[in-house]
């Protein structure tokens, strides 16, 4: 039409839609594969605990390797605390118990700040492990058939997510194995699962370095308790033990202010509430 040829345009050739090759479209990963490094995990950490490595981790046996190794963590501080740290990850990716004795430990060995700089960081790179793993075993597929309700769930906690992440950090009420599965399963972004993560362990590490590194005086109890029960018992080996509780140095004045600083982080939440609630009304 007016010495114009028109071409009309190429139709969509077969397995395309959309001029985007159905060849090209992510594939979603098998499930072997998500789940493989979920299940070497755990089947690690029913091993240990089967095994009960993990009830090696107690005070007493921290204080006889610091007076048997002190002069290696004098003279190789750097190494040592590295070693420390990769521990502390190992335990927490593991989701061993005892990450309370090894906190208290390293404000014992290395003195309160580098003790829980170390365990602020182990904790936050063994509890991202889990996040992560987490994330690609259960996320995945949860995002794909998720229920009704939990997409209710996961709409509603991720609005305020950093407050919520923030006040399950801070009040010791929840595993913190359950605290490092469930933000994967309810989609929050990784970001902010390791900002508040990092943040919200710092007072508690802080409380226990802190008491770690002045528990000198607890241990000079505990070993003449240790000594006079090795005076007075016929069969000292097997009755006498160097017991420190790491469990008394956690007071009712550090566990009420941890949960206030928890009820403290969910203020913003409820300001937001609240204001909605009275633009309503309005």
């Amino acid at each position: 039409m007016n010495g114009i040829k028109q071409t009309s345009a190429p139709e969509p050739t077969p397995g395309r839609q959309g001029g985007v090759s159905r060849a090209c479209a992510p594939k979603p990963r098998p499930l072997w594969g998500r789940w493989w490094p979920l299940l070497l995990v755990g089947a690690s950490t029913l091993a240990v605990l089967a095994m009960g490595w993990h009830q090696h981790i107690t005070l007493g046996n921290v204080v006889t390797f610091r007076e048997r190794f002190h002069l290696i963590l004098d003279q190789h501080r750097i190494s040592t605390l590295m070693a420390y740290t990769l521990v502390y990850v190992a335990m927490t990716a593991l989701s061993l118990p005892g990450g309370l004795v090894l906190t208290v430990a390293g404000g014992l060995m290395f003195g309160w700040l580098l003790g829980s700089i170390a365990s602020i960081v182990g904790a936050t790179a063994g509890a991202t492990i889990v996040f992560l793993l987490a994330r690609t075993a259960l996320g995945e597929g949860l995002n794909a058939r998720a229920a009704p309700w939990l997409a209710k769930l996961r709409a509603g906690f991720n609005q305020d997510a950093f407050n919520y992440l923030l006040f399950l950090r801070l009040v010791p009420a929840f595993p913190f194995w359950f605290v490092n599965i469930a933000p994967a399963i309810l989609g929050v972004p990784l970001r902010t699962y390791i900002v508040t993560t990092f943040l919200g362990i710092i007072p508690g590490s802080l409380a226990l370095s802190a008491a770690g590194a002045g528990l000198d005086s607890v241990i000079a109890a505990a070993k003449a308790n240790y000594a006079t029960c090795l005076a007075s018992n016929p069969s000292p080996a097997m009755a006498c033990r160097l017991a420190i509780d790491a469990h008394a140095l956690i007071t009712k004045e550090i566990m009420l202010a941890l949960v206030l600083l928890g009820f403290a982080a969910l203020i913003p939440i409820a300001l937001k509430k609240w204001k909605a609630c009275h633009a309503k009304a309005k």
